[in-house]
């Protein structure tokens, strides 16, 4: 069956349009043996493109290690499922939505909230807590208020209407993302174990049918905007960003969850990036099966659409289905039921082909391995200059002024202002809320929870690619660590500039590496992710930001540590030693306005050993108050747990930048009645851990060694200064969202 003549002919500038190289539209020539018609040159854009392909990665997305007798589902699938017990899976995602969120700050973050929930539910979860990991340019330029503003607006208000509680994230700042924002969502979700739900098309005859809102004409071209760079006329690319409704999401979780707690379901697929066109390839291809779709039974909200505009959409809330023969009537009264639409557009066939018929021709036949097979590129790459080196001195300590300036820095003051617009109590299950290490939901109904974090340090990764890739992983495994959770397994963002440059290919080949050994060492698989390339403008690419979302679980919520310290009276213990690292370091950045240096080396066999020792510690309820030790050091980890529980802290050490504001890593820092300090010391010994008494808990103020007394009041002040100060100045660009 071949597809309809070509109304006009595919130029060279026609085929540059669709982001296609001469090269890839040449072998797609030769793939079909023949030209391809408008429809189809648009179908193979977004299938070939670095978005939905991951031509450019998929090799060395290969080499992590990806199971573990927990995992049921690692990467391939729309997320990744692991086992926690009692006969339920946590499934789980993160997501770009970059781009968009660049041009178009409020629609771009809040449909990736969408995506990133559907990406979840369409596996048979119902969605418990949603995160995200936020980087934008300086503070002193012109758009970033604008962005800031419109991005927190777009998470808050869909995440806050669909009724899904936002528990946690990051949000930085850094120059490197001046023209280049990353917006990074992630969802968890619970499901019984027993009913995961997988999109594959299977059952020749079976009814394809489309749910939820209607196509229209917002997001088309979504997917190959994504795999491209920036340029000064980025802004014109606004027509690409879809519009999300969060209500109608919430119906489609209801519907869908209500379809799938029956046996109607064959295969399931959101509609995400490429819209209806990834969804069916993807389903045909897993089933090894063929589609045949009918353009004109397609719900769509604008007339006269065409079958390009309705293949390439990426309009919002749209999820397809395969259903058993005979089951439409059911699954239709489900849906109509709560007011969305209901269609059946198609049908599995033998074929191995995607065929498209509109006004009763055919329009489209390409074969589905074409598309789903898309292209692989080994791209050269080289490792990326080495970071300037350390300063011969740095200025003179002050240990009360460079705390005070640290902590109300944009990277360490407090984020209130960000998640109080969240509704991060809805569902009443979070047990731990955003601003600790990472936050904690109640498994519904039960004592445990889950534990979720969101890591990375890209000045690290900028500095040294491999020790950011294990440092991004073993931070999120000692964040779930310090709330007493056990690590389960990662999801990553994977965020880097244009892979067509060597020395950005080589961060994201060495970040990938490191990456993979702390996975490896630390027993904590990659089970889903994303990659999002192209992340530059004017070929000014972002800081390498491999985002880790990591997942845990906590078998007893009542034995859950937390940053706050709790009593007076307590010793402080520092597990884990270093040399004072102030390479890479926030201290290093404050002293001397730049970034230098190598970051802190990562000893995973250490990192290993010591969070298995902590977690040890929190079982068994030694102690309850824990946090890790992280950017600014020791000085600004005690600093935030004196603010966190309103209590004083004495501590006792060197007055030396390295030890108070070195970023060691492996370390924590816990507060211990005074009758288990002895044998908490014994029993670091017998573990070969390194572990010191380094102060005390009580009164009103920080000091250290008795004098640079700060009151706990005054340093929660310059915490929670900057950013509402910051985000009460005039938006210089771009107006109001």
């Amino acid at each position: 069956m071949s597809a309809a003549t070509n109304d006009a002919a595919i130029t060279p500038e026609i085929v540059a349009e669709h982001g296609l190289s001469p090269d890839e539209y040449d072998k797609a020539l030769t793939l079909l043996g023949r030209a391809p018609n408008l429809v189809e040159l648009g179908i193979i854009s977004v299938m070939w493109s670095e978005h939905c392909s991951y031509k450019s990665s998929r090799r060395w997305l290969k080499t992590l290690p990806t199971e573990a007798p927990w995992v049921i589902c690692g990467p391939g699938e729309n997320a990744g499922v692991v086992d926690i017990g009692d006969g339920l899976a946590a499934i789980f995602k993160m997501e770009s939505h970059n781009h968009p969120s660049y041009i178009e700050p409020y629609q771009g973050a809040a449909t990736g909230v969408g995506g990133i929930l559907r990406d979840v539910f369409t596996m048979g979860a119902r969605p418990v807590a949603n995160l995200n990991a936020l980087r934008f340019g300086s503070p002193e330029h012109p758009k970033t208020r604008h962005l800031v503003r419109g991005v927190v607006a777009g998470i808050g208000g869909y995440g806050n209407c669909v009724g899904v509680p936002t528990v946690g994230g990051e949000c930085t700042f850094d120059p490197g993302y001046d023209g280049n924002i990353l917006v990074n969502a992630m969802t968890v979700g619970v499901a019984p174990a027993d009913r995961i739900f997988y999109a594959k098309a299977s059952g020749v005859g079976s009814p394809i049918v489309y749910v939820g809102s209607k196509t229209g004409r917002d997001g088309i071209h979504g997917a190959t905007m994504a795999s491209a760079s920036f340029d000064e006329d980025s802004e014109e690319k606004r027509p690409t960003v879809q519009v999300g409704d969060p209500f109608t999401e919430k119906l489609l979780i209801e519907a869908c969850l209500e379809l799938m707690a029956t046996d109607c379901i064959v295969g399931i697929q959101d509609m995400g990036a490429a819209g209806l066109t990834s969804s069916s390839v993807e389903m045909a291809d897993k089933g090894a099966a063929g589609v045949m779709l009918d353009m004109d039974q397609v719900p769509v909200r604008e007339e006269g659409m065409t079958p390009y505009e309705i293949m390439l959409s990426e309009s919002q809330e749209r999820m397809l289905m395969v259903l058993r023969p005979g089951r439409e009537a059911e699954a239709r009264a489900i849906f109509e039921k709560w007011e969305l639409d209901f269609a059946v557009i198609g049908e599995v066939t033998d074929s191995r082909h995607l065929t498209l018929r509109s006004g009763g021709k055919i329009v489209c036949d390409l074969p589905v391995e074409m598309l789903a097979t898309g292209l692989q590129y080994d791209r050269p790459w080289e490792t990326p200059a080495a970071p300037a080196p350390l300063p011969a001195s740095v200025p003179a300590l002050s240990v009360k002024d460079d705390l005070l300036k640290l902590l109300s820095s944009p990277d360490l003051a407090s984020k209130r202002w960000v998640w109080e617009q969240y509704d991060h109590m809805v569902m009443a299950d979070t047990v731990q809320r955003p601003g600790g290490d990472a936050a904690v939901v109640r498994v519904h109904g039960t004592e445990r929870g889950l534990a979720m974090t969101t890591d990375c340090t890209p000045r690290y990764c900028a500095a040294d690619p491999v020790t950011g890739g294990r440092q991004a992983v073993a931070e999120a495994w000692r964040n779930l660590t310090a709330s007493g959770a056990r690590p389960l397994a990662v999801t990553d963002c994977l965020n880097f500039g244009n892979p067509q440059r060597a020395p950005v290919m080589g961060q994201f080949v060495l970040c990938i590496q490191g990456m993979g050994e702390a996975c490896r060492v630390l027993d904590f698989p990659v089970v889903s992710g994303n990659v999002s390339l192209y992340n530059e403008t004017d070929f000014a690419s972002i800081p390498p930001t491999p985002q880790i979302g990591g997942l845990g679980l906590i078998d007893d919520i009542g034995r859950m540590a937390q940053p706050a310290i709790r009593a007076e009276g307590e010793t402080l213990i520092l597990i884990g030693d270093g040399e004072g690292h102030l390479g890479a370091s926030l201290y290093l950045r404050m002293a001397t306005g730049a970034d230098a240096g190598m970051p802190p080396p990562v000893d995973l066999e250490k990192e290993r050993r010591n969070g298995d020792f902590v977690r040890g510690l929190i079982a068994e309820g030694v102690t309850t108050t824990c946090h890790d030790v992280s950017d600014g050091g020791l000085l600004v980890a005690a600093a935030e747990m004196a603010m966190a529980g309103g209590i004083g802290i004495a501590l006792e050490g060197p007055e030396d930048a390295g030890w108070l504001f070195g970023e060691d890593q492996g370390r924590y820092l816990l507060a211990v009645p005074e009758d288990a300090v002895e044998t908490v010391l014994k029993a670091a010994r017998s573990a070969h851990v390194a572990a010191a008494a380094v102060g005390s808990t009580g009164g009103s103020a920080l000091t250290l060694n008795g004098a640079n007394a700060i009151c706990v009041d005054e340093l929660r002040a310059a915490n929670e200064r900057w950013f509402p100060a910051y985000m009460s100045g005039p938006v210089e660009s771009g107006g109001d969202d």
